[in-house]
Order: C-alpha cells, then structure tokens, then sequence
C-alpha cells in the first residue's frame, strides 16, 4: 500500500482566511495534513523572523488526518515552528502556503509571505509550492483553484520539481469555465510607483499610508505571469530559485573587474 504523504500547509492571510481552509480540505487527499499558520495577517513580510518576541503555539482544530494550529509569528516562524516541533524526526513530504488572497506574481513574489514560506521550506528540502488567487476578497471562489490545483498536484507527484527550486502558482479569479488552461511563465516585469499616500493627524502632524499603483513593464506578454493570469486569463506556474546568484555576471565583472 502506497504511503500517504505527511503534508505541511501555512499561509500569511492567518489561521481564519478561508484559504488555509480550502486548501486544508483540499490537500487531505493526499495525506496527512498539519495547519501552522499566523494567528494575524503577516502579508507582506516575505521572509521575515520573529526574534525577540514571545510566540505562543494554539491548537484550533484536529480531525482524523488534519491538525490545525495558529502560531503568533510570520510564516516563516510558522514552518521553523513546525519543523521543530511537530517535524523533528522525519520532514513533511511537501510544504504548500496558501491560498493567499492576492495575487503573487511579478514584483509581488518578492516581499510575499507567502512564498517567504516557500523559500523556508525549500531550505529544509520539502518541495513547497505557493497557491495564490487574483483577488483580495475574503471570501473568494476558489473552485478554479480546486480544479486546476488538482491538477497540478498529480503532476508534481508524478514528476516533482527540481530540489533548490520551488513553486509560484498563480490562478485567475475566474469560474473555472473561463480559464483557458495552465501556461509555465516567468516572473513578471513591473514595479510599484507612488507608493505613499500622506495624511495629518489631529494637531496637524504628517504620517504616511502605503498605497501605490503597479507599473507594468512586461516586454514580453506571452511569458510574463501577470499579463498571462490577467490579460490571457491562464493559471501561471513560475519556478522559483532560492540560489539568486547571477553566474554571467559573476563571469562577466571576474574579467571586466580582473578579480579572481
């Protein structure tokens, strides 16, 4: 008989976003599935550590082949925290973060939690694979997600990705009907611009909310990820490095530079 993996899911929307949820029901197919996740919201805080602060530990719910937990940190304590706790003898078969409300593509990949997630667990060596969705509603229809999501996991079982590398999915808030299939990409080109907005509080002092408009700079449609999920309306899987060396250029200034 076939062994059931042992399935490590968190996200950075908390431990109450219905995509941690969704995707804990979804992935019990598949094994069996332990819930570390963020008591709060921690978008936006990609690799991030809690160094210096007290992090206590929640069971939230536990039915045979889930156990659900909610841990006062990123999402990247979330994984330290299981891996210490839960996973010390023997790692998970797979890591999956998500599904975040918001998309993860482009510039958004960087300081994503999300995939900050992905990136810890890819250090330990579990394939990790993050599970983002084109909308920031709280309560989003996620049965494109079911659908292709399935999809896309029988074929990572089939052939897994590469070790060093890990998974950035991104899905279309479409009916599932209307999506036009699944497209590899590359990280999208663009860049956020006029990031704050200022306000005056009461007695007239100034203070700043971040805000911003996204600048698309894509040159090449057809393989970035947010023009290929937006405009071509495709699932996009784009595979991620966590060795962010450039070797060309490592090449190029040993001789531009004459350093060994």
């Amino acid at each position: 008989m076939k062994k059931k993996m042992d399935i490590l899911i968190t996200n950075d929307d908390s431990i109450n976003a219905k995509g941690i949820r969704f995707l804990a029901q979804m992935m019990m197919k598949y094994g069996d599935v332990t819930v570390v996740a963020p008591a709060e919201p921690q978008s936006g805080k990609s690799a991030a550590l809690s160094l210096a602060t007290p992090q206590y530990l929640k069971k939230v719910h536990e039915e045979d082949g889930l156990r659900m937990y909610s841990f006062e940190g990123t999402p990247v304590d979330c994984v330290k925290l299981a891996m210490n706790v839960f996973f010390r003898d023997s790692r998970p078969d797979l890591l999956m973060s998500g599904i975040n409300h918001g998309p993860n593509f482009s510039v958004a990949s960087l300081y994503s939690g999300t995939l900050g997630a992905c990136i810890e667990g890819t250090l330990y060596g579990i394939p990790s694979i993050g599970f983002s969705i084109n909308t920031h509603s709280s309560d989003p229809d996620l049965c494109c997600v079911e659908h292709f999501g399935h999809i896309i996991l029988e074929k990572f079982l089939q052939e897994p990705h590469s070790k060093d590398v890990y998974l950035n999915i991104n899905f279309p808030n479409l009916p599932t009907e209307e999506v036009k299939g699944i497209r590899m990409a590359r990280r999208g080109l663009g860049r956020w611009v006029k990031e704050y907005e200022i306000h005056r509080d009461e007695v007239g002092g100034e203070y700043y909310f971040m805000k911003g408009e996204f600048e698309n700079l894509e040159t090449a449609p057809e393989f970035g990820d947010h023009t290929l999920n937006v405009l071509g309306k495709y699932v996009t899987i784009v595979p991620h490095k966590i060795d962010t060396t450039d070797y060309d250029e490592v090449e190029r200034l040993r001789q531009a530079w004459n350093i060994g």
